[in-house]
């Protein structure tokens, strides 16, 4: 069986990984010149249920312990005046411990065979027996996998749909070497989380295990452009200016994760596919991850799904005689829990930004639901 994966990223790599363990060899393709080649985004809550799970059948769970943070799973939760909600630091283990997306990525690529990704190849047509890249090469297939993304190559082989602005939008920035630099805001944010959620505005941090802390602000807008044209340019002291009055009504500590970062500024406007988006069976092609079930990160499942989906369909693949049995098994069990966790993130995204947010949300997790 030859297997060909486009996208390099934890759901691609899980997929052949797994494969791998199972004795069945895949190629990923991946835009990227190396897994290094940009930053890797923050820190992820790995779920007994489906990222765990993965990293089991993948034979990585000591590897991931190694390098996941208990304390991680802390969580600070306060609305736009300052009230604190929630402040939760669990004295044992709560089962979903944060790992650097970075990390994860780096023990899923060591794990694989030389030679089994192949870095800086960008994927220019799709079919359902193989693939083209920019070179002019073909690769032909038993099966092609679309892990590539919010804006998949692959999906149009399957699906008409894509992803619809959801009302939010994102600017990232970060804090380095914390525990020094900014002592206060260390304290403040914690060893895991803080959220501060208002009508239609948050901000949102998340302690990484590199010494830095991750920051979004968040901004309810129409314009899915908007942050990229009216609120980040290429002069970042402009940038964090606007940023600061946008946010001038919330708590100084808060503000001050704004204030006194590094300067750097991405906009992210959150994006996400129609809740139970699913396709009819087509010979030799599947998606997995945001190719397959784009959400927003307030359900916490995107990574977790990815990975799981990459497990599911290795194993079901090892499983049974043929390629189209094994993925008709594997659409089967992920389009429900796809829509089961979209219809989560979605419903949360709109509720985190609605008048008493962060009361409902605290209510919410202390109930343990």
């Amino acid at each position: 069986m030859k297997v060909t994966i486009v996208g390099g990223g934890l759901g691609g790599l899980t997929l052949a990984r797994v494969l791998h363990v199972n004795g069945i060899e895949a190629v990923v393709y991946e835009l990227d010149g190396s897994s290094t080649a940009r930053d890797q985004g923050g820190t992820l809550d790995m779920h007994e249920e489906s990222g765990q799970r993965a990293l089991r059948a993948a034979g990585l769970f000591d590897q991931f312990r190694a390098v996941a943070r208990d304390e991680g799973e802390a969580l600070r939760l306060l609305d736009g005046r300052g009230v604190v909600h929630l402040d939760e630091r669990p004295d044992e283990p709560g089962g979903r411990p944060e790992v650097d997306r970075g990390e994860l990525k780096r023990i899923l690529v060591e794990s694989l065979p030389a030679g089994t990704v192949h870095w800086g190849s960008k994927v220019t047509a799709v079919e359902p027996s193989a693939i083209t890249l920019s070179g002019g090469d073909t690769v032909e297939a038993d099966l092609v996998v679309g892990a590539d993304g919010a804006w998949s190559k692959v999906r149009p082989l399957l699906s008409s749909a894509r992803p619809v602005y959801s009302g939010l939008s994102f600017v990232e920035t970060h804090m380095s070497d914390v525990d020094t630099r900014h002592p206060d805001l260390a304290a403040f944010v914690g060893p895991g989380s803080m959220f501060a959620l208002d009508d239609g505005k948050g901000v949102l941090a998340q302690r990484n295990g590199d010494g830095r802390i991750r920051v979004y602000a968040a901004v309810r807008a129409e314009d899915e452009n908007w942050v990229a044209t009216d609120v980040v340019d290429s002069d970042p002291v402009q940038t964090r200016l606007r940023l600061l009055e946008i946010f001038d009504d919330f708590p100084e500590l808060v503000r001050a994760l704004i204030a006194d970062g590094d300067g750097v500024f991405v906009p992210r406007p959150i994006h996400a596919l129609p809740v139970g988006h699913r396709w009819p069976r087509v010979p030799g092609v599947t998606l997995l991850g945001d190719a397959a079930h784009l959400m927003s990160p307030f359900a916490g499942e995107g990574a977790n799904l990815a990975m799981l989906d990459g497990a599911e369909l290795a194993l079901s693949l090892a499983s049974h005689d043929d390629v189209e049995s094994a993925l008709a098994a594997y659409e089967a069990a992920m389009f429900p829990r796809a829509e089961q966790a979209a219809r989560e993130s979605a419903t949360n995204l709109v509720e985190c930004f609605e008048p008493g947010g962060a009361a409902r949300l605290a209510g919410f997790m202390g109930s343990g639901q």
